[in-house]
């Protein structure tokens, strides 16, 4: 769990700095893929394939 420390009193900046920190902890990411239950080896591999060139294809379609 991360923490932040509230400075002067600016809690949205708290607040902003929290998500951003456990977006990075992919915690929540997580949580979402637990909630579908078990999934069988070749579609978490399917799923990992699909997204790779999803990525993959963004970030062609960014470089030009």
């Amino acid at each position: 769990m991360s923490k932040v420390i509230v400075k002067n009193g600016n809690v949205d900046g708290a607040i902003r700095t929290m998500k951003q920190k456990s977006a990075r902890d992919g915690l929540l990411k997580k949580a979402r893929e637990r909630q579908d239950g078990y999934k069988k080896p070749g579609v978490r591999r399917r799923e990992k394939k699909d997204a790779g060139i999803k990525n993959t294809r963004r970030r062609e379609r960014n470089n030009y």
